[in-house]
């Protein structure tokens, strides 16, 4: 069966203050539904400022960004990617929320790096392990899982495959003291005891 996918567009009102503080060499990534938003703000910025890429980001991506970036403005619905983008990055983030443009403090990046180290202990600590498996494309890292599952000697671990993942079902497996992601990125930003697999030495 075919998958037929149509974007979405956003009612976001694109009447949108710029400030005048943003640094000058600026890269914009925006979820699908601001596709046109996001052409919409680089026009404008692109005035005063260096504008080094345009781009869509999703869920479970990982964006190339030049160096000579000083910020990146994310367009996008939420926090959800931003954060975590800054964290990985390490390039100021700013966003829109109530058709103002913030920056995401350095306390919100701080809190999802402590989150993720106390995931990773966890796993360290942890001796039955569960290796989550997306089955949608893009996601789908069967091998990997499977290879993982090979390493993890000292360790009890149980594959599991699932087409959406919803981490409330964890209460059904009490056993299960920590779990590696093998799937979408974003996915340890919904649990303490979720790391992702290529974080894992």
């Amino acid at each position: 069966m075919k998958t037929l996918f149509i974007p979405a567009k956003s009612k976001l009102n694109y009447n949108i203050n710029l400030p005048k503080n943003l640094p000058k060499n600026m890269a914009i990534a925006y979820s699908i539904q601001y596709e046109e938003l996001a052409k919409i703000i680089t026009q404008k910025l692109s005035k005063n400022h260096t504008i080094y890429n345009i781009g869509q980001v999703l869920g479970c991506s990982k964006p190339i960004f030049p160096k000579s970036t000083q910020a990146i403005l994310l367009i996008s619905n939420g926090k959800f990617h931003a954060i975590n983008l800054a964290l990985w990055t390490g390039f100021p983030i700013y966003i829109i929320e109530e058709n103002k443009i913030t920056l995401i403090s350095e306390q919100e990046i701080e809190r999802l790096r402590q989150n993720k180290k106390a995931a990773y202990v966890n796993f360290l600590n942890s001796n039955k392990i569960g290796i989550l498996i997306s089955l949608k494309p893009g996601q789908h890292n069967l091998k990997k899982a499977i290879s993982m599952k090979k390493q993890l000697t000292k360790k009890k671990s149980y594959l599991f495959i699932a087409n959406n993942i919803n981490v409330s079902e964890f209460e059904n497996f009490p056993d299960i003291q920590s779990w590696v992601n093998t799937s979408c990125l974003r996915m340890d930003m919904n649990s303490n005891k979720i790391v992702n697999l290529e974080e894992i030495d």
